[in-house]
């Protein structure tokens, strides 16, 4: 492969990229790296008094009604994490959630625009649960109190939303039972030792168990949504960390969003798929054994600087031969998990990053494999990125690599993480990704 066309390092040590998927072209220069990584240091921080019950945000626990009503919750019993669905409103203090699914109340893709575009109708299941929940007193006034708000971050004057129909309102809560874009929360806003406010608790401070049960409901929860809503094609799943990479709201949460269309980033990678099914072996972690970019593997999975992105990116690869999420069996789940959990404890809280998901769209018989990238939101493209399309990244790839892989032996030696080959353990195997296999 001419790998030198899309990774070349110039005398003075410039580190010119081009993405082998997107064609983002992408310098890193030397000198840039020596700026600060940490997004957190134009605030100060505050001292923090830790609660046993936390309100801090409306994620917390005892701000349960601040949010949409809940459609399942994972609780722990004993060593095992079991599934509750459509708890009752006045039983959400009961138990306590390790992770909640709600839906979001500003829905990027709407259920109206499911309605209207496709005649979208909610789910015999999703109608009973409805009734039952605003047959409650406690559940009718948690949706009118929440429609309220909603109401009035939409515009409309107190006045107006005390007059507007009860029929009106409801009419918008049926998003909340039969809407496709949903969050996943953690239990956790801070972390357990926090003294600062800035100290808030992220995937990285998660056990591996508790990352894989993370991972596990997210799963859960694109399958009940492609269930649902028979004109998904794809789900958006991300995970935004801390306001440089998008987060509303600094409490540990993912997102999935169902789309009718895969986006043009994965049309584009299914037509390269097309015409070379190994593409993904070729300029994935092939590409990066060569440049010494791979640094963390297990069985499941495999770690590895991408290249050519706008932002600092480590990329982690599924091998398994299923090419969706919901195929891989929990074996292969747990792998990916574990490397993505290590990852985002390399990271640290205080790097703000964005979790992405790809994979294979459910209606494509073009396979590629399941990968998450994380991206380091450390800096902003400015009037030179948008002059140029050249886009300047702070850390060249070996920087970035460099940066990890001494935190990931630390780690591992406390047994914060679970056990991976590192740097020069891993075993470099070519076309490791078994995606492309029937």
């Amino acid at each position: 492969m001419d790998y030198e066309t899309y990774y070349h390092i110039m005398p003075d040590g410039t580190t010119k990229q081009l993405n082998p998927f997107t064609g983002t072209e992408v310098w890193a220069v030397p000198g840039r790296s020596s700026k600060p990584v940490s997004t957190t240091h134009q605030v100060i921080p505050q001292k923090v008094m830790l609660k046993e019950k936390e309100d801090y945000c409306s994620f917390c626990e005892t701000r349960f009604f601040e949010t949409p009503p809940e459609k399942a919750r994972l609780v722990k019993q004993g060593s095992n994490y079991n599934k509750v669905e459509f708890l009752s409103p006045d039983k959400y203090t009961e138990t306590v959630a390790e992770f909640r699914r709600i839906p979001n109340l500003f829905e990027i893709v709407t259920l109206d625009y499911w309605r209207k575009n496709y005649g979208y109708k909610m789910t015999q299941r999703q109608l009973e649960w409805r009734e039952s929940y605003l047959g409650s007193p406690v559940g009718l006034r948690h949706i009118i109190d929440i429609i309220n708000f909603k109401m009035n971050r939409m515009g409309m004057s107190f006045d107006e939303i005390e007059k507007a129909p009860l029929e009106e309102k409801l009419h918008l809560a049926d998003s909340f039972f039969g809407g496709s874009h949903e969050i996943i929360i953690a239990h956790r806003h801070y972390a357990a030792d926090a003294k600062y406010d800035t100290q808030v608790f992220s995937s990285g401070d998660l056990t591996p168990e508790q990352h894989y049960q993370y991972v596990r409901f997210a799963i859960d929860s694109m399958i009940d949504i492609f269930r649902s809503n028979r004109y998904a094609r794809y789900i958006s799943v991300f995970q935004n960390w801390l306001g440089p990479a998008g987060a509303s709201v600094d409490h540990l949460h993912k997102q999935l969003v169902a789309l009718d269309e895969w986006g043009e980033s994965i049309d584009a990678q299914t037509k390269m798929v097309r015409q070379d099914p190994n593409i993904f072996n070729e300029y994935g972690p092939n590409f990066a054994g060569h440049r010494n970019l791979v640094f963390a593997e297990n069985e499941q999975a495999i770690a590895f600087v991408g290249i050519g992105h706008r932002f600092p990116t480590i990329e982690i690869y599924s091998k398994s031969h299923a090419s969706r999420p919901q195929e891989h069996s929990d074996d292969e789940i747990r792998g990916m998990s574990n490397l993505v959990h290590a990852v985002h404890a390399a990271t640290g809280s205080q790097i703000s990053c964005n979790e992405e998901w790809y994979y294979t769209p459910i209606d494509s018989v073009y396979k590629m494999p399941w990968r998450v990238l994380v991206k380091w939101r450390v800096n902003v493209p400015a009037g030179f990125e948008g002059g140029t399309s050249i886009y300047i990244n702070p850390m060249t790839p070996v920087e970035l690599r460099d940066r990890v892989v001494p935190i990931l032996y630390k780690l591992r030696d406390d047994k914060k993480i679970e056990f991976a080959r590192i740097a020069e353990e891993c075993k470099l195997q070519p076309n490791p990704l078994k995606y492309y296999l029937k």
